[in-house]
């Protein structure tokens, strides 16, 4: 990494950030169709959730793992091949005949996600040099760029040629891997002495490990909110008789916009630091969350916006942070806010159904909305940024 240039770091970011938007962008699709599966297959809106949360199951019991190897051996293995898993796996689960090949074909395609998520964002904090936090947000960006096109690609595909076209959207995305074996390097290793996964722990967190698990709680609340809302704000507007268009800009709105507050909070934070980037971005997530639950007709695209430009903004943030508490294990620390925090949070995602099966949807979206404001404190007493 020492040898290269400003530029070869640029394009490098540039590859790792696209393998982030063609991984995520196939995972995208999954979300939207909800309500289409309900209908194909006779859900309950627990067994919908169950679809989102064996996903982020994966992601908690995957990641760690994956990141602890990523630091230890270097392979391209896990940056490239876990792509191809989504590509093939989630343009396959269209054509599923049963609701349990379905979940197959979903946690395949999950696994894939969690193979390659905290191997790239390693490497991203690797040759990211000075702008930390913004480089981490472009990265960033490239996956909720992605969650925003998927789901109007899909709604337009399923919409126009029906479930039985999903198979040929993976032609895309491999093509797009073609690029990528070219563009992308092998990644740097960290040597740990073989301690073993354990002990490698216990080197790189050990004397970071209160702020560390600070940072991580939030992240899991953040986590368990936004995909509460991500997950069930289809099924809330289609009850509603919304489109599935409409439905899929909804989403892409929600995610385009975390996209957009997440390069602005990258930036700020390299300005003025990580914490009072994410006090501001938390305080305001209910007050957005409960303009959208109260918006209807046109203006439902403005909170949808809202919403996701400020609860998804403080992601890339909870990365780059731990990353610099953690410097030798930046993979590891990746797996830390994308894999433990976002699966333990998406695992409560049926409780959120199980709960709207027995209250409705909006009530309980609107008592989660509160919640965000329980991490506010937690944020209070993160350490000063020397």
């Amino acid at each position: 990494m020492s040898s290269t240039t400003k530029e070869d770091n640029f394009k490098i970011i540039f590859a790792l950030s696209l393998v982030h938007f063609i991984g995520d962008f196939y995972n995208a699709f999954v979300i939207p169709l909800l309500p289409i599966f309900i209908t194909k297959y006779s859900l309950t809106l627990a067994q919908a959730g169950l679809i989102a949360g064996f996903s982020r199951f994966l992601a908690f019991v995957v990641q760690p793992p994956i990141g602890y190897l990523s630091d230890r051996y270097s392979t391209r293995f896990f940056v490239l091949g876990g792509p191809v898993l989504v590509i093939v796996f989630i343009s396959l689960s269209g054509i599923s005949p049963t609701y349990w090949l379905l979940l197959v074909f979903v946690c395949i395609g999950s696994i894939g996600s969690s193979m390659f998520h905290p191997a790239v964002a390693g490497m991203v904090g690797t040759y990211s040099r000075r702008h930390f936090g913004f480089n981490m947000s472009i990265f960033n960006m490239g996956g909720t760029l992605a969650f925003a096109a998927g789901p109007l690609f899909i709604a337009a595909v399923v919409e126009n040629f029906g479930l039985k076209a999903t198979p040929w959207t993976m032609l895309l995305g491999l093509t797009v891997m073609l690029y990528l074996y070219l563009a992308v390097p092998v990644p740097a290793v960290e040597s740990f002495e073989n301690k073993g996964m354990l002990g490698s722990i216990k080197e790189i967190f050990g004397p970071v490990w209160k702020p560390v698990t600070l940072v991580w709680m939030i992240m899991v609340i953040r986590a368990f909110v936004s995909q509460s809302f991500l997950t069930y704000m289809p099924v809330l507007y289609s009850n509603e008789g919304y489109s599935l268009i409409s439905i899929g800009t909804m989403v892409s709105l929600f995610t385009a916009a975390g996209a957009i507050g997440g390069l602005i909070a990258g930036h700020l934070s390299d300005r003025i630091g990580f914490k009072p980037v994410l006090m501001a971005a938390h305080l305001l997530t209910t007050p957005s969350m409960y303009l959208l639950l109260m918006f209807s007709g046109p203006w439902i695209y403005t909170g949808a916006f809202l919403t996701g430009f400020f609860v998804l903004a403080t992601i890339p943030l909870g990365v780059a942070l731990v990353q610099k508490m953690a410097p030798r294990g930046k993979s590891m620390a990746s797996s830390l806010m994308t894999g433990l925090a976002y699966g333990l949070g998406g695992l409560l995602t049926p409780l959120t159904g199980m709960l709207s099966d027995r209250f409705s949807i909006h009530t309980v979206l609107s008592f989660l909305a509160l919640v965000p404001l329980l991490t506010v404190g937690m944020i209070y007493f993160l350490p000063k940024e020397k």
